[in-house]
């Protein structure tokens, strides 16, 4: 097998099963493995029930560092860091091997996604249809690998979801994530990707669902203003400071579709 699933489990999540299940349920087997920093009876029954191989990160603790370790710890040519609230479709691993496999000079892969408020799924909101629209150059084969455009499709906020990646390891670093942001850290990890040569592989399927609740990372920042703070110190990477500002303010209010 080529690819590997790395689901970062953190505490104690009443999510985690489901996240777990989705993944062994694939029509396409793939690896799976899981890593924690905050190892506990929960976390390693669940991966001796579902006979996953379980990594502890001893080392310093936070959202990129344990996305960092479990990347770490794959060994596969392609790897994809499940978040430990989410839920992925059958299809969703045969679906991006093989754009991958067709595209060798791919660097990150990535399909449309769902959200999940409660117990209801969601496939369109203005949210998701903001993001669609940032992300359609990338439906044009030719423009996937253009640096320029693939920079600029980042530059009116951050239109990929990360649990949706699929990454091409051996062309990229060692450490895709960068220890600076506490939200915007896949943001950031994108623009540096984008500076390199290959392409962004775009599938406009929802082939997996990102869970929005009031105890996720997201929603404590964006409840404390941290997220506006990170937001500029990206717009700022593609815009002149006046402009900078005013898309920090716009996009605080798409933010607050992130809280139920």
């Amino acid at each position: 097998m080529d690819h590997s699933f790395v689901i970062c489990a953190y505490k104690e999540s009443r999510y985690l099963e489901e996240c777990i299940k989705s993944l062994k349920e694939q029509v396409e087997e793939s690896v799976v493995l899981m890593v924690t920093s905050t190892p506990n009876a929960y976390i390693s029954g669940l991966a001796e029930q579902y006979d996953i191989p379980l990594y502890i990160n001893e080392g310093e603790s936070g959202i990129t560092q344990d996305w960092n370790f479990g990347y770490s710890k794959a060994k596969t040519k392609y790897i994809t860091i499940a978040h430990q609230d989410d839920i992925y479709c059958r299809t969703y691993s045969r679906t991006v091997l093989q754009r991958l496999r067709s595209n060798p000079d791919a660097l990150i892969a990535f399909t449309d996604y769902g959200e999940l408020r409660g117990q209801q799924t969601v496939e369109s909101n203005i949210n998701l249809i903001i993001k669609r629209i940032l992300l359609s150059p990338l439906k044009v084969k030719e423009f996937r690998k253009v640096n320029s455009i693939k920079h600029r499709v980042l530059s009116l906020g951050n239109p990929i979801c990360c649990p949706a990646v699929t990454f091409n390891s051996e062309l990229l670093p060692e450490q895709v994530f960068a220890n600076h942001f506490r939200s915007n850290e896949d943001w950031e990890a994108w623009e540096k990707i984008a500076r390199r040569e290959g392409s962004f592989e775009y599938i406009p399927e929802v082939q997996m669902y990102h869970r929005i609740h009031e105890e996720s990372e997201t929603s404590a920042i964006i409840g404390d203003n941290s997220r506006s703070k990170e937001d500029y110190e990206m717009f700022i990477k593609f815009w002149p400071e006046l402009i900078a500002k005013g898309l920090t303010k716009l996009y605080s209010l798409s933010e607050k579709s992130n809280q139920l």
